[in-house]
């Protein structure tokens, strides 16, 4: 049972991360980096950011490098299996009670009060691999970056992709060169 732990860890990441791939990343960050060590805060970021930029859901991206990884092909396949199956099985099993409840006050509250809980989860995770890039790149370049991507983003609506796909270039181009 040498692959058991990889599919433990991405069993209980995505079981619990009620609200898809950004819910579970503050998890399986728990479970790679500090349960396990699997990987460091800079390869977890680093993997995290090329996971973004390619199409399909994070969540199995993640699970797929790190059961690669760790313990090849067939951790990759645990890895996958841990990450999907929970989830359909638990969509196939809750579709009816959602259907019949989906009205209720009581299921609406849960779920708007889990969205705090995710956004805390998700800031913790941002503040942790934010950290770990002034260390590696500096307070400069990570404030350039940072910014680009909030206008990006935020005022010039460019996809997330090509934004990555630009920190990319210019981690690989200008900070080299600057350094």
């Amino acid at each position: 049972m040498i692959w058991f732990p990889i599919f433990l860890a991405f069993f209980i990441a995505n079981i619990l991360g009620y609200g898809g791939g950004p819910a579970s990343i503050p998890l399986m960050y728990d479970q790679i980096v500090t349960r396990y060590g699997w990987l460091n805060n800079t390869e977890f970021s680093n993997m995290l950011a090329l996971g973004n930029a390619l199409p399909g859901p994070i969540a199995t991206k993640i699970a797929a490098f790190v059961g690669y990884e760790v313990y090849g092909w067939p951790g990759l396949i645990m890895a996958l299996i841990g990450t999907v199956v929970p989830s359909a099985v638990a969509l196939i099993l809750l579709l009816k009670i959602i259907r019949r409840y989906r009205h209720s006050l009581v299921f609406k509250g849960v779920s708007l009060l889990a969205q705090p809980v995710i956004a805390v989860m998700m800031l913790l995770i941002t503040v942790t691999i934010a950290t770990d890039a002034v260390h590696s790149i500096g307070y400069l370049h990570s404030l350039i970056i940072a910014l680009f991507a909030f206008l990006a983003l935020g005022k010039f609506k460019i996809h997330p992709a090509f934004v990555i796909l630009l920190a990319f270039i210019y981690g690989g181009i200008i900070i080299p060169w600057t350094s």
